[in-house]
């Protein structure tokens, strides 16, 4: 349930992100695809789709008439994404548990987060602390569903 707690955090940031994040990790098939919708996520058109989109919403993060995360549509989105990576990352029989502990995670860290942007945009602007954010966000998405691209490579040798 850890893993469904964490991309709860990534969507209070950044509401695309987490489909992006199981997308990319149903593609590399680290994440079973048993969800509804789920085996659109294998396709590398998909895959692609839901990155660039998640690209574009952190573009479109650093423009100065740019809603607050807090804002309603920005909530209703990240409880969307949220229970759907929720549920993605939890274990089978604990899908439910899964998505609510990540609508809840999401809910809550986008009132946090916004106030820790807001407090750190008047010292260093918009633009830059959304690019730490973004960084931020979309890396803890990547590994969070990708666990095993934290894991080493090992050389074989061959004789």
């Amino acid at each position: 349930m850890l893993r469904s707690f964490l991309i709860g955090l990534v969507a209070g940031q950044r509401g695309i992100t987490p489909l992006a994040a199981i997308a990319i990790a149903t593609r590399r098939r680290e994440v079973p695809a048993s969800l509804p919708f789920q085996r659109l996520f294998r396709s590398r058109l998909f895959t692609a789709g839901a990155t660039a989109f998640a690209g574009a919403e952190m573009v479109g993060d650093k423009m100065k008439t740019a809603p607050d995360r807090i804002v309603p549509i920005g909530l209703a989105v990240r409880s969307v994404t949220a229970a759907y990576a929720g549920a993605a990352l939890a274990p089978r029989d604990q899908r439910a548990a899964g998505a609510a502990i990540a609508v809840g995670t999401a809910l809550l860290s986008s009132y946090v987060g916004w106030r820790i942007r807001m407090a750190t945009m008047k010292r260093y602007g918009q633009t830059t602390t959304g690019l730490v954010e973004d960084a931020l966000v979309f890396g803890t998405g990547l590994l969070v569903a990708n666990p095993k691209l934290m894991q080493p490579k090992t050389i074989e040798h061959h004789r």
